[in-house]
């Protein structure tokens, strides 16, 4: 199979086109054919190995996962003998981010838990685009935030992959939804449900005077303390996303900005599982969520597409079209048993 590679880490220039064998799914694998895998920040975080604890988790010199790429969505081929809940033929998605990766490739061996069927409704490219940041956005805003019907919510870098998700399922869940974004997104934001719109070229929002019950940063930069100043007096600020200091900043000052009064201040990184998949699934199969898609590469410029999203002017996702012929379903192999 095709699949792109690298083996130390750098910039998208590290990456190459390698011929690999097939993966065989041990017994509670699921072999998928990939239609279509698509770009997260993640991909070329841990490309380049920043920030550089990302070293601990997937390798201190060398890069323990060769093929890079969380999202997928594609076809069973083959399943493992313990596998109960597809069979070949199947139409699936999910997230690799939590079993080694591998989207980037033509074929992937996956955990039956990292998938679910893929939502009828769309195609494998919209469906790639979901996952890992739709899942983001849900246990941010869900989860972290613990938002409420009737609240105010604001997403900082609401036009990017998480943040066109988040607008979205912030109105789905019942809130307020103001989204700071450039202005050129500004109409992409409205057209997804924000009842607000900040454009953070004309205007700061942590100087505005208005208050916030969830903050929700995925993109761009503000002190925590800005963040601290804009929430209400019970609001809470999460962070998904953004530059180096604002990590650190959420990760070292957020638990103790949190023990002065009942604002809570911190971070988060998503959970891989398939529940949420099948949240993200009824969400999508009840048009409360769509995916947007900025554009779309073929599998021999992934380096290409990396680099469009390191700009950080992606409009929603970018997606690789790994088999472009999937409107219709290939040929199915053999079990793996």
């Amino acid at each position: 199979m095709k699949a792109i590679v690298y083996h130390n880490y750098g910039s998208p220039d590290v990456l190459r086109l390698e011929e690999l064998p097939k993966p065989k799914p041990r017994d509670n694998e699921v072999l998928v054919k990939i239609a279509a895998a698509s770009v997260a920040a993640g991909d070329w975080h841990l490309l380049r190995a920043e920030p550089f604890i990302a070293r601990f988790m997937s390798g201190l010199l060398r890069p323990k996962y060769k093929i890079l790429g969380a999202d997928v969505a594609g076809w069973v081929e083959a399943v493992g003998r313990n596998v109960k809940q597809f069979q070949p033929g199947d139409a699936v998605y999910g997230d690799l981010s939590a079993c080694g990766f591998g989207g980037f490739a033509e074929y992937v061996a996956a955990p039956e838990g990292a998938l679910a069927p893929k939502p009828a409704r769309l195609t494998f490219e919209e469906a790639a685009a979901v996952p890992v940041s739709a899942m983001t956005a849900l246990q941010g805003l869900r989860d972290h935030g613990k938002l409420q019907p009737g609240q105010k919510v604001l997403i900082n870098g609401a036009s990017g992959g998480v943040g066109a998700f988040a607008v979205q399922i912030a109105k789905a869940l019942g809130g307020e939804v103001t989204a700071v974004c450039s202005t050129g997104k500004m109409e992409m934001a409205r057209a997804l449900g924000a009842d607000h719109v900040v454009d953070y070229t004309k205007e700061n929002f942590t100087e505005m005077g208005q208050r916030y019950d969830l903050i929700l940063a995925v993109n761009g930069y503000h002190p925590i303390w800005a963040y601290r100043r804009a929430l209400s007096p019970q609001g809470v600020y999460v962070m998904c996303g953004g530059a180096n200091a604002q990590m650190f900043q959420a990760i070292l000052l957020g638990p103790l900005l949190s023990r002065r009064g009942g604002r809570k201040l911190g971070h988060m990184l998503a959970t891989p599982n398939q529940q949420d998949l099948g949240v993200l699934s009824q969400l999508i199969d009840a048009g409360k969520i769509t995916p947007v898609i900025d554009r779309c590469y073929p599998l021999h410029q992934v380096a290409e597409a990396i680099r469009y999203v390191e700009t950080g002017h992606a409009r929603g996702k970018v997606v690789i079209t790994v088999a472009p012929q999937h409107n219709n379903s290939p040929t199915i192999g053999n079990t793996g048993e």
